[in-house]
């Protein structure tokens, strides 16, 4: 006999509306998942939420170091930055988190998943997608979605039946993560506000971030974190600690337009030093180490695998494919990079790796070389320019 509806569970707004509401609509059993994706939940104040809220039984997965492992890792081998702007704080969190609850609720022999999410955003493609390809035996219930209800409609939902809701809640849709946090607000309904520095929870104005700034030295190995400031760290750990370091000075605070994977524009306020921290000074430490046309092709993919991360095709046979490609780019990326985080900004002060090709032994940039000579280089300018040349000389015939 299958056992009730697993709800996969923040303890925000929307899935604590839901827990109430499923058991008057379909009076079966509920069973709560939480799936920690970086936001270090309080397991028990959530399980306590959950119950007061009707559940029978609350589950917490930490998910930290498989999402690292099976999708930030890619995001910093390929530098990938949505628009060039937002580092996909949430398109990856949704799909392990969906993969999670999809785990839970086979091993409970449930007959339903649901979840929260409007009709109107992209993490209802996100869980879907997860859901079917990995459980499309089971009923997929989305109420916010299916009857289009607003966030004044679950507010008064829950305070009609006594339960409490913060006033932030309503105000604000908030979501922490590893790889960030995100900001939805009045604000973000239009294109031109910008968001009020408190609704953003972990970091400080840059205006009031300290005057003298901070220094560090970020390792890699193969492309991927290994230590800050010359103390090892394991992955999560060294994220955690940046996001820390760089919100104390404003790093990382932005606001992203971007097309949802629905086809409307949108836009959403986040805040993500770690994310920027780490891309900006692997991105410089890859120019050290890679030639132009590894770069080329590997940013073009980078940019589309983040395409299809963040537009719910994760399982896609191609992603396997871009990531084999980035791992067999990163080969090579090892070194050192220094960075200065100053009032919000981000500075690369150097860098360097036992792969440079900034060979000094072989020529200086600008003033002499080994290689050629003054012939050689006026030869190379002549034959470099011979394509335009003759296109000219054809299309300029009377």
């Amino acid at each position: 006999m299958k056992m009730g509806i697993v709800l996969a569970f923040s303890g925000g707004l929307d899935t604590s509306f839901c827990i109430p509401y499923l058991r008057e609509k379909y009076a079966q059993p509920i069973v709560t998942a939480t799936v920690d994706t970086g936001a270090s939940p309080d397991e028990a104040l959530l399980s306590s939420r959950s119950h007061q809220l009707g559940a029978i039984k609350h589950y917490q997965i930490d998910a930290r170091k498989s999402l690292y492992q099976d999708y930030l890792k890619y995001l910093i081998m390929g530098n990938v930055l949505r628009g060039g702007v937002y580092p996909l704080c949430v398109g990856a969190e949704r799909v392990i988190q969906a993969q999670e609850v999809v785990k839970i609720a086979k091993k409970i022999d449930a007959d339903a998943i649901a979840h929260g999410s409007t009709g109107a955003g992209n993490d209802q493609v996100r869980f879907d997608s997860v859901v079917q390809l990995m459980a499309d035996d089971l009923q997929l219930i989305t109420p916010i979605r299916d009857h289009g209800l607003t966030r004044q409609y679950t507010t008064q939902f829950l305070l009609d039946r006594g339960f409490e809701v913060s006033q932030k809640t309503t105000s604000y849709s908030i979501n922490e993560g590893l790889w960030g946090t995100t900001i939805g607000g009045e604000e973000t309904l239009g294109t031109i506000q910008p968001l009020p520095d408190d609704a953003y929870p972990n970091s400080v104005p840059p205006s009031e971030a300290p005057e003298k700034g901070a220094q560090l030295l970020i390792q890699y190995d193969e492309g991927l974190p290994v230590a800050l400031n010359n103390q090892a760290l394991p992955p999560v750990e060294l994220i955690t600690q940046l996001a820390s370091i760089g919100g104390a000075h404003g790093i990382g605070r932005n606001l992203h337009i971007g097309d949802t994977i629905l086809g409307l524009k949108g836009r959403i306020g986040f805040e993500a030093p770690a994310p920027m921290i780490l891309i900006t000074s692997h991105r410089e430490l890859e120019k050290l180490v890679l030639t132009k046309w590894q770069r080329y092709h590997k940013d073009q993919l980078s940019d589309f695998y983040g395409m299809l991360l963040h537009e719910g095709q994760f399982f896609d046979p191609v992603m396997r494919d871009i990531e084999s490609l980035m791992i067999s780019s990163q080969q090579f990326v090892t070194g050192s990079v220094r960075i200065q985080l100053y009032k919000g900004n981000i500075q690369v002060l150097g860098c360097e790796s036992p792969y440079s090709m900034f060979d000094t032994g072989v020529a200086t940039y600008g003033e002499e070389t080994a290689l050629w000579d003054g012939a050689d280089a006026r030869s190379f300018c002549k034959l470099s320019g011979l394509q335009a040349y003759l296109a000219h000389k054809a299309q300029s015939k009377p």
